[in-house]
C-alpha cells in the first residue's frame, strides 16, 4: 500500500467522467487499498478515484464505520435537504456551505464485484453523494453557496480537534 498524490482544484482529470469498472484486477485492488491509505493519511471521509489521478469509478468513504469501498456506484434515492459546511481533499484548507440530500440510497459493488446496497443519511448521504459527483467530474465548488471559507485545525485541549472557519474572499 502506498500513498497517492491528491489532485488539487483545477487539475483537468478532475473535471473527467470516469470510465465504468468491468472487473476488479490486482491493479484495482492496490488501487483500492492505496485510496484508503491515502484517506485516512489525509484525514478525510472520502476520496474518490480520479483524485489520485485514475478515471475509474472507484471511492472509498469512512465516517467512522470503517472503510466502505463503492465500485460504480449510483445514487437511487435521493430525499430530504441539508445545508452545511463541506470541504474536500481536492481543495484542501477550504470549505463552503453545499445543500445535499439528507438520505441516499446507493448501488454499488464492493471490492469484490458483489452488488450491494447502502442507504446513508446526513454525513454519510453527503459523503456519498459528494463522491459519486467526483466519478462524474464535479468538484463541490461548482456548487457552493457563497464564497469558500478557509478553515484551520487548531487542537485546544488533548484529544480535541476545533475547526475554524472564517470568510475568504477566492472561491476556487
Amino acid at each position: 500500500m502506498a500513498i497517492r498524490q491528491i489532485r488539487l482544484d483545477g487539475d483537468e482529470i478532475l473535471t473527467k467522467k470516469c470510465r465504468v469498472v468491468k472487473e476488479i484486477t490486482p491493479r484495482q485492488e492496490e488501487l483500492i487499498n492505496d485510496m484508503i491509505e491515502t484517506m485516512y493519511d489525509a484525514d478525510g471521509v472520502g476520496l474518490a478515484a480520479p483524485q489520485v489521478g485514475v478515471l475509474r469509478r472507484i471511492a472509498v468513504i469512512d465516517v467512522g464505520e470503517g472503510p466502505i469501498v463503492l465500485v460504480n456506484p449510483e445514487v437511487i434515492e435521493a430525499d430530504g435537504e441539508q445545508t452545511g459546511q463541506e470541504g474536500c481533499l481536492s481543495v484542501p484548507g477550504k470549505v463552503g456551505i453545499v445543500t445535499r440530500p439528507n438520505h441516499v440510497k446507493v448501488k454499488a459493488y464492493n471490492e469484490k464485484m458483489e452488488e450491494f446496497e447502502i442507504e446513508g443519511e446526513e454525513l454519510l448521504a453527503r459523503a456519498l453523494v459528494h463522491e459519486i459527483d467526483h466519478l462524474d467530474g464535479h468538484v463541490y465548488t461548482e456548487i457552493v453557496e457563497g464564497d469558500l471559507m478557509d478553515v484551520t485545525y487548531e487542537n485546544p485541549e488533548e484529544g480535541e480537534e476545533e475547526v475554524n472557519a472564517s470568510l475568504s474572499d477566492d472561491k476556487q
